[in-house]
């Protein structure tokens, strides 16, 4: 009984978090960072005050909980499932990976915010770069130097080619393009375009046929 209650209980926390977050991302695309305060995001959220205070006591400790939230969507890409050794396979998972993480709407949206308050509250951009994209883009790294140092003498050069590729397409536009959301198949052909030019430059001996 006492498990099942507390299962309960951290399900009812769970759905708490996530209105407070979903709240917080709204209200402060819509009033900005500075004119949105905790109490108004706990009225949004329909949870009490004490609620919202017990999860998040500062707003900079909600802003960094939903940058963290946001970019951990997904299968860690330092451990894709493909083969060991095979790079073309690899890159794939992961840009498919981030192409899905980058575009959905909530990534868009935490984007403008920053760029929107940058200015005043620089704290806002260190968050997203240090808890949010610096992680994912270790990741990413670690994922070349481990399986694939021997033809990517540049691990963090290569991660940061391949990764902007597939975010000049897929997240950028939608910065200044309203209506900027492409298909999935147009998606597909970014990332396998993306993985056709990493692999022109570091494809050899990395299983890739045409290599060979």
């Amino acid at each position: 009984m006492t498990a099942g209650l507390s299962a309960h209980h951290q399900r009812l926390a769970q759905r708490k978090r996530e209105a407070i977050t979903a709240a917080a991302t709204k209200l402060f695309l819509e009033r900005g960072y500075d004119g949105t305060s905790l109490a108004k995001i706990a009225q949004e959220a329909v949870v009490s005050k004490s609620t919202l205070f017990k999860q998040f006591p500062t707003k900079a400790a909600l802003f960094e909980a939903i940058v963290t939230e946001y970019w951990k969507g997904g299968p860690d890409p330092a451990t894709p499932a493909t083969q060991p050794g095979d790079l073309r396979a690899g890159l794939s998972a992961i840009g498919r990976q981030y192409a899905d993480l980058i575009g959905r709407p909530a990534m868009a949206a935490l984007f403008r915010i920053v760029i929107a308050e940058l200015p005043r509250f620089p704290e806002l951009g260190r968050a997203q770069f240090e808890l949010g994209k610096l992680p994912y883009f270790v990741s990413v790294q670690r994922y070349l130097e481990a399986e694939h140092a021997a033809v990517v003498p540049d691990a963090e050069s290569a991660t940061n080619q391949f990764l902007g590729m597939i975010a000049n397409y897929v997240l950028w536009p939608r910065m200044l393009l309203a209506d900027w959301n492409p298909a999935p198949a147009d998606v597909g052909h970014a990332v396998d375009e993306a993985v056709t030019t990493m692999l022109a430059r570091y494809g050899r001996g990395t299983g890739d046929p045409r290599r060979s």
